[in-house]
């Protein structure tokens, strides 16, 4: 054979014929070398290969066995050499002190006889199998195949001593071809002997098995341990992760709300709860320490390792309720929904205490409310000359205690589908804000502020001065945020009498009397009069433009009250939008190393389908249900920018509205393999839209729920209006000395006064300017934990001053 392999012999026993051995000679691939055991011949008589090349390779019990990798044979110089070398070897292993030259001239002649029984092709990986008990007239060959020294074609052997004298190296030849004969004799003496050594070797073989079948039990046992650990593992992992769900926050609401269920049990008096509830309030740490199972406690057991736990500490922050009518994730409706949970997470990370009082809408995700239970226990408030019944809910959200308020005898007021837009969505919220003002005096809380938003819980001004102020809440004081002053509910006054109020009293133009129709109640204005201070919400108007353009009719009142009014920007969750950390990108970067945002830029050009190369200019966009998009100049922006060659992506967030769809045609009329819309909200993607995008066209500088220019300034992509200049009012109007806030004037001096047409212009035609500026604004925290904050923690202290 001239193949690439190896040459073995293989030694066969006859199991039913213990004194029958067989020789065979084959020349196998050494990849196939391992796949002898397939063989059914192999199987079933195989005991021994001796290998010319590589190693000694054992079959024994069926398994492949493999002696120590350090035995190696060297190229004998013929077929009986190999056989001998085997034998010396496992005489060596199991006697080395022994002669085996009887041994070896017995086998000799056990060996012959089966050199002539079989003859195979070279043709084959697997030799042809011939019975032992086959047997042809005359001298039976052997096709041996080797290289150098070694037999090749069919050998004669003449006699016993012939052979023995030629050590099995190459014979005479005759017809061409050399060949082997031996005659039948009978085994000397010593035959017993060597097959002693025979079974010798075959219990080495059996005891290599059972240490190699030793072996493998071993190490399924370890796998089976590593996987069992690496199981446990997991778990820890997920019960770590749910420990670190429940952070401090989490924790010290569950012994606050715990404490609000004692009041309204009767278990322990309001001041008891209110020095209880001051008593977590400046001992956060060592209260997570100390009280950690709460929730498998009773009351009684609760309340006695709280009187036991003593606190000498001063009063430090703010306790804080929000009384509201949206909060994210679990009532997401408008622009007060991600306020409430930023502000209160950046609120109580300075050290402040705050909580949240919503009603239980029927279409509530209550899934993000940790902990959440009823209060066994009724309350009652007042509403329409009579009171009525309410359960009470508490749980955990974000870290932030939340009650719940659901109505019985008006149960259907927040059982719907929506939160509001319904005909009589005054009598719910007004009911809903008279309730809230009820619990917090049955439950003996005694906050510092009182938060109230837009016109849904603005009545809570008025309600709190003329009937709650006197009945335990004389330290509390109320701040009023305006977040859409357009929105300000105009009533009959008569309606005020529905929540205890007097009409007669409050309608006045100082009060609630509307500027414009005088007969009716303006609610919002209320909110702006009756409070200790009034924030509107607002990332690009001054003050001043705020009072002189944007009041809606409240220009009078505004201005009245203009020493208690402050301006105040919205903020976006740094922690799950920042490109230095956030693991949905696939390279992060900060302002200092920007390659990663080029990685981006390629990664959603490739997911998209467009064009990958990063000097190509991509921009970004994000309409929300909400949005008042400018159709015709979105497509006329479209249009001269894909003859720029600039991609452009855009994706919707919510339902589509009728305005939207004007988008679905947008890329077929453009029919611009530069353009992609994706009609559904892909979080995943919004964040490599952000990532990857040079410009981010906004619907408006101020976006409250989505802060997409925000944003946008982070992952260092400009903001630019969709408006253009001539229809986009604030970026020409004087502030008129008002003060203003520090993302207004940063944005006012970037991006706020540049069209989309400017920008391409600045990226093209200086790109040293327009990274400046993206620099910048990657450097600048305008974070719930920034300006926002730092604006509502200086107006808490100042009306606690008061």
């Amino acid at each position: 054979m001239n193949g690439g392999g190896d040459d073995f012999v293989l030694v066969f026993l006859n199991k039913e014929k213990k004194k029958e051995i067989h020789v065979q000679h084959v020349q196998l691939p050494s990849s196939s070398a391992w796949f002898l055991i397939a063989h059914p011949y192999f199987r079933e008589q195989a005991y021994v290969i001796v290998s010319f090349r590589r190693r000694l390779i054992v079959f024994g019990a069926h398994k492949l066995l493999q002696l120590n990798p350090g035995i190696c044979f060297f190229r004998p110089p013929s077929l009986w050499a190999s056989i001998l070398g085997f034998l010396r070897l496992y005489r060596h292993l199991h006697s080395p002190n022994s002669d085996t030259v009887g041994e070896l001239l017995m086998l000799r002649k056990m060996v012959i006889p089966a050199l002539t029984t079989i003859s195979f092709s070279s043709r084959f990986p697997f030799p042809k199998y011939i019975p032992s008990h086959s047997k042809s007239a005359g001298a039976r060959p052997i096709c041996c195949s080797s290289g150098d020294g070694v037999l090749n074609g069919l050998i004669n052997v003449s006699s016993e001593s012939e052979l023995e004298r030629r050590g099995g190296a190459q014979m005479g030849m005759s017809d061409g071809k050399r060949c082997i004969q031996s005659s039948d004799g009978e085994l000397p003496a010593k035959n017993s002997e060597i097959w002693q050594l025979f079974r010798e070797a075959q219990q080495n073989i059996l005891y290599l098995d059972k240490q190699r079948v030793l072996a493998i039990e071993e190490l399924n046992k370890a796998i089976s341990e590593r996987n069992l650990l690496l199981e446990k593992i997991k778990e820890l992992e997920l019960e770590k992760q749910a420990l670190d769900r429940k952070d401090q926050a989490s924790i010290c609401w569950d012994l606050l709300l715990r404490i609000d269920s004692m009041v309204l049990t009767g278990t322990i008096s309001s001041e008891e709860a209110s020095q209880m509830r001051q008593l977590v309030m400046d001992h956060k740490v060592s209260i997570v320490d100390s009280f950690t199972d709460n929730q498998q406690k009773k009351d009684a057991e609760l309340l006695a390792e709280l009187r036991q736990f003593s606190y000498r500490s001063k009063k430090n922050g703010f306790h804080i309720v929000h009384v509201c009518t949206e909060m994210a994730p679990i009532a997401s409706f408008g622009a007060v929904a991600s306020f409430v949970t930023g502000l209160s997470q950046a609120l109580q990370r300075k050290g402040n205490l705050v909580e949240v009082i919503l009603p239980k809408y029927g279409s509530m995700n209550l899934n993000e409310v940790q902990g959440l239970r009823e209060i066994e226990v009724e309350y009652y408030s007042y509403f329409n000359g009579q009171v009525h019944g309410n359960r009470i809910w508490t749980g955990v959200v974000r870290g932030i205690g939340v009650t719940f308020i659901q109505p019985l005898y008006y149960s259907s007021f927040f059982n719907r589908e929506k939160a509001h837009g319904y005909s009589d969505d005054f009598e719910r919220f007004m009911y809903f804000s008279r309730a809230s003002l009820d619990y917090i005096v049955k439950s003996g809380k005694k906050p510092d502020v009182l938060h109230i938003h837009n016109w849904q819980t603005a009545i809570i001004g008025p309600l709190f001065w003329d009937i709650f102020v006197q009945q335990g809440l004389d330290g509390s004081r109320i701040l009023f945020t305006c977040h859409d002053i357009h929105a300000q509910s105009l009533v009959q006054p008569e309606k005020l009498a529905l929540c205890g109020l007097d009409p007669a009293s409050l309608h006045r133009p100082d009060r609630l009397q509307d500027n414009s129709n005088t007969h009716l109640a303006n609610i919002m204005k209320g909110g702006i009069v009756y409070s200790n201070k009034v924030v509107i919400m607002s990332s690009t108007h001054s003050k001043g433009r705020i009072i002189h353009s944007l009041s809606h009719g409240l220009e009078t009142t505004l201005n009245m009250h203009k020493k208690k009014l402050l301006v105040a920007p919205c903020g976006f969750d740094s922690s799950a939008w920042d490109p230095e950390k956030d693991k949905i990108l696939p390279e992060n970067y900060s302002a200092d190393d920007m390659k990663g945002k080029a990685v981006c830029k390629i990664a959603l050009q490739q997911k998209l389908g467009l064009a990958e190369k990063s000097s190509f200019i991509t921009v970004g966009c994000f309409l929300s249900d909400m949005s008042d998009v400018d159709s015709e100049n979105l497509r006329a922006i479209v249009q001269n920018g894909t003859k720029m060659g600039v991609q452009f992506i855009f994706m919707t967030t919510g339902e589509m509205t009728s305005r939207h769809k004007d988008l679905e045609s947008l890329q077929v009329n453009i029919e611009d393999e530069n353009v992609r819309i994706i009609n559904r909200h892909d979080e995943t993607l919004s964040h490599l839209i952000f990532g990857g995008s040079d410009i981010i066209l906004c619907h408006s500088l101020h976006d409250p729920i989505l802060q997409v220019p925000l944003k946008a300034l982070r992952y260092g992509a400009a903001p630019i209006a969709i408006t253009s200049n001539d229809n986009n009012g604030f970026r020409h109007f004087p502030d008129h000395g008002y003060e203003t806030t520090k993302l207004a004037m940063f944005i006012n001096s970037t991006f706020g006064y540049m069209s989309f047409s400017q920008a391409l212009d600045e990226i093209n035609n200086n790109p040293s300017e327009w990274n400046h500026k993206v620099f910048d604004a990657m450097t600048k925290d305008f974070s719930w934990d920034a300006e926002c904050c730092d604006i509502y923690h200086s107006a808490y202290t100042s009306i606690k001053s008061l």
